[in-house]
């Protein structure tokens, strides 16, 4: 059903029930002069009739509803938009001030008692800052050790006393002591048979008084230093009767004792160095009633040590005391890696020579040097020399 029948339907059932229905507008359904179209079903009133179950009267013209005008719709709302705020500063959150540093909380010490003095722990001063030292002085060199002193020999003395003379020309002197030189610096340079211990440090010594060894140690002393491989120390070890610098014409002086007594007296102190080039001396020193146990001292084994390692082409002969006289000799032979003991020629009798060798047995190569000989065919004495490697009891005389 459309819904204008629906409406015709609807304005019947008013009119039936007796409520004035409005008439309908000129030109429409129910007005004056409306007509319906030819050929046009009656809908209203067919309609309305057809639900009643009563057909129209003939020649009534359909009724025609007014279908209410629709109104125009209303444009949609439009909801204004709130303004927006606006955008409030960001909010800043105060920090809390830092809180003042509280002064170190000082712990009271305790009062002291009645009676007790008050103990005050005085504090360090504060060292001043050093000074940083001038580039010079950075850069400049260690103090060097102190030098030795020099002296110089007198060779006419040389020469009066019969010692060797280093300018001299060569002479049968000379040539003697290059003969007794060379096994002798062989052992000490370790150029022997075999290799000796402390073979560098030589101990010239005798049986007696007498028998020629200062003289002896003097003449090998120069003739070593002729050599061209090899420097010479000369040691006045008899300090209970000093002889060897008063040969050279030298005034004595400190040495060897005094570096034992005080430790701080160095050795390049009290060493005399010569216009020999290559040799030089070191005195005896100032006497001591306690020599012998001076020499036997760890110092002195110290002191031998250092002269003998210091120097590897050094060569050290101590003229030391005769052996059967007394015990400084024997106590010194002790720490040598070589002992030449000299025997007078017809003077020194053979028990003499046997107690000298005996007293200095342990030590590894002992050697003899026979003194004043008479060479055959002319009345004078010269100078004999022999070795041997004593081992044990004895040696070759």
């Amino acid at each position: 059903m459309s819904l204008i029948e629906q409406a015709a339907q609807r304005l019947e059932q008013l009119r039936n029930a007796g409520v004035d229905a409005p008439a309908p507008p000129d030109g429409e359904e129910g007005a004056p002069g409306f007509e319906p179209r030819r050929g046009a079903a009656p809908y209203a009133n067919a309609g309305s009739a057809r639900a009643r179950g009563t057909a129209p009267a003939p020649g009534t013209p359909p009724r025609r509803v007014a279908v209410p005008v629709p109104k125009p719709e209303a444009p949609p709302r439009r909801m204004a938009e709130p303004a927006p705020r606006p955008e409030a500063p960001p909010r800043r959150i105060a920090e809390p001030a830092p809180r003042p540093e509280a002064p170190p909380r000082r712990i009271a010490e305790p009062a002291p008692r009645p009676g007790t003095p008050s103990r005050r722990v005085a504090e360090p001063a504060p060292k001043p800052a050093a000074a940083p030292a001038p580039r010079e002085a950075r850069m400049a060199p260690k103090p060097e050790m102190p030098q030795s002193r020099q002296v110089d020999i007198d060779f006419d003395v040389l020469e009066a006393s019969g010692i060797l003379r280093p300018d001299a020309l060569r002479s049968r002197q000379a040539d003697e002591y290059r003969v007794i030189k060379r096994p002798l610096i062989d052992n000490a340079m370790g150029k022997g048979a075999a290799r000796v211990k402390d073979g560098n440090l030589i101990m010239i010594t005798s049986s007696l008084p007498g028998e020629g060894k200062t003289y002896t140690a003097l003449n090998l002393a120069v003739s070593i230093a002729m050599e061209l491989d090899n420097t010479v120390m000369l040691v006045d070890a008899d300090v209970a009767r000093p002889t060897l610098l008063g040969r050279m014409g030298v005034t004595p002086s400190k040495g060897l004792l005094d570096v034992l007594v005080d430790d701080s007296v160095p050795l390049s102190r009290v060493l005399l160095r010569t216009n020999i080039e290559k040799l030089t001396i070191l005195p005896s020193g100032t006497q001591h009633p306690r020599a012998t146990e001076l020499l036997a001292s760890d110092a002195m084994a110290r002191l031998l040590e250092e002269m003998s390692s210091r120097y590897s082409d050094r060569i050290i002969i101590f003229d030391s005391p005769p052996l059967l006289l007394t015990t400084e000799s024997r106590t010194l032979a002790s720490h040598m890696g070589q002992v030449v003991v000299v025997v007078a020629a017809e003077k020194t009798t053979l028990s003499d020579v046997r107690n000298a060798l005996a007293a200095i047995e342990f030590c590894p190569v002992r050697l003899m040097l026979l003194n004043q000989s008479r060479t055959m065919g002319r009345d004078e004495y010269g100078y004999g020399y022999g070795y041997g490697y004593g081992y044990g009891y004895g040696g070759a005389v």
